[in-house]
């Protein structure tokens, strides 16, 4: 016998509002909505070492230098923006656990006694009534409003882990870039050091050759003159390399005495990168930038908040029920039994001034902002890496003609002395030609050590080698 056509229809209903038919709200589409117009698919600027495609990874290693490595490891455990950011992942976590227990069940015990009369006539008599229960509750996610919370807490947690990656990879280029900072400093003040007692050997020449008649007293000053320019300049930098130590003691905990004995150890010795390589396709550097990657969170996290505001616009079922034991006692009369109850309630929206559409309004307009925010982020992070490539092509040629003009100023420097010693060649042009050689130096010092920095400055642009299946290693 055929079953009525209706009989199909409650089936269908009983199996819709069991499971969740359907979920109200757009669908994330992660391919669509990271589409970025215009993005370049190559880097425009020359590629370190041609570009070959292989990921950062061991990056610190390959600066040979353990210490530098050291200190990374203590600013990142002393770190305080990294332990809000791990607290930050804690707490998206319980938001999350929070969004999950809504789609299960809750189940709650409850327990009560009261004592007092109960008038029938004469005598009045006093009752005593206990119950214990076990009360149940449960919605039926019956357009999916709990599934898209979920979904949104999920993806902010997601986001969190990836923010604090990113920090780590902030405080470890900040530590990185004093660390080398300092030790370029070391080199300015090694170099000051001896172009002061260069100056002060010529001073003293200078000050007998004068008191036998053979020197000016003008010549006389000026070469006094250069030796107390030198010698301030020497303080100025000792001054600076103190300033960075007390910057690295900030970030690392460290006592300034213990840091200051571990310094020692590479006196002057920059960190310097082996051959490192990075891709050559934007789209696969981008993907290791926890930045970009928290941003994409953020708006998958903004596409389900919105399905949950709509969700908020149609009916709520709830299934409630409880069962456990009633006990009346009376002066004459004992009853023990049991009492239960199940069925559904059912919640409609009908008047709110506009206030659930309102929400839903919020809500995408909070997806178009996190939407706004993670182009933003892709073309900066596009930006920077572009920009460190720049940085890092020049500093390789400029550094070549750096060693060139200070070996020329070098050679320069000592013909002069020569000459000046035997009297073929003025104080002026002596001081003039030191002061260019002096300059030379201190320039390619400066840029071998911002040479590094801008290595540096690539790993953070490119999210340090950081990959997501590290995701879930925070």
């Amino acid at each position: 016998m055929k079953a009525p056509r209706y009989l199909h229809r409650i089936c269908l209903l009983c199996l819709c509002i069991l499971s969740g038919c359907t979920s109200v709200g757009p669908d994330y589409n992660q391919k669509q909505a990271t589409l970025v117009p215009n993005a370049p698919q190559t880097w425009q600027e020359t590629l370190p070492h041609g570009g070959d495609p292989q990921a950062l990874k061991d990056w610190w290693a390959q600066f040979n230098d353990p210490l530098l490595t050291e200190l990374i490891e203590a600013a990142q455990t002393q770190s305080a923006s990294i332990a809000t950011a791990a607290l930050r992942i804690a707490q998206a976590r319980a938001l999350n656990i929070s969004a999950n227990a809504q789609a299960v069940p809750n189940v709650t015990g409850a327990a009560s006694s009261t004592r007092g009369t109960l008038i029938l006539g004469e005598p009045i008599l006093i009752d005593t009534t206990s119950q214990a229960q076990l009360q149940a509750s449960w919605e039926i996610d019956l357009f999916g409003g709990v599934r898209r919370r979920s979904e949104s807490t999920l993806a902010k947690l997601d986001a969190e882990i990836a923010n604090w990656h990113s920090a780590r990879i902030s405080v470890a280029a900040e530590m990185a870039n004093l660390y080398t900072n300092y030790r370029g400093c070391e080199q300015q003040v090694e170099l000051s050091t001896a172009d002061v007692l260069s100056r002060e050997q010529t001073a003293a020449l200078s000050a007998k050759l004068g008191e036998a008649g053979f020197q000016s007293s003008a010549n006389v000053a000026l070469a006094r003159a250069s030796a107390a320019e030198g010698t301030g300049r020497l303080v100025t930098q000792r001054a600076e390399c103190d300033i960075h130590i007390k910057g690295m003691v900030a970030l690392t905990g460290m006592t300034e005495s213990g840091l200051r004995e571990q310094l020692k150890n590479r006196t002057a010795k920059l960190p310097r990168p082996e051959v490192i390589t990075i891709s050559a396709i934007p789209a696969q550097v981008l993907a290791q930038r926890p930045d970009v990657a928290a941003a994409e969170r953020e708006l998958a996290s903004a596409n389900a908040d919105i399905g949950a505001r709509i969700a908020e616009r149609f009916p709520r079922i709830m299934l409630l029920g409880n069962i456990g034991p009633l006990n009346f006692n009376t002066t004459d009369v004992g009853v023990t039994t049991s009492s239960w109850s199940f069925g559904p309630t059912v919640t409609l929206p009908i008047f709110d001034a506009g206030r659930l559409a309102a929400n839903v309004e919020t809500a995408r307009v909070a997806y178009q902002t996190s939407e706004t925010n993670y182009r933003q982020r892709v073309r900066g992070a596009v930006r920077e890496v572009e920009e460190a490539l720049v940085r890092l092509n020049s500093m390789e040629m400029r550094e070549k003609n750096g060693q060139i003009a200070s070996d020329g100023y070098h050679e320069s420097l000592h013909a002069a002395e020569q000459r000046w010693q035997s009297g073929l060649a003025s104080q002026l042009e002596l001081e003039e030609t030191r002061r260019l050689s002096f300059n030379a130096d201190l320039s390619l010092v400066i840029l071998k050590r911002d040479h590094v920095n801008a290595w540096i400055a690539l790993y953070r642009a490119v999210g340090g080698g950081w990959e997501s299946k590290e995701w879930n290693n925070g």
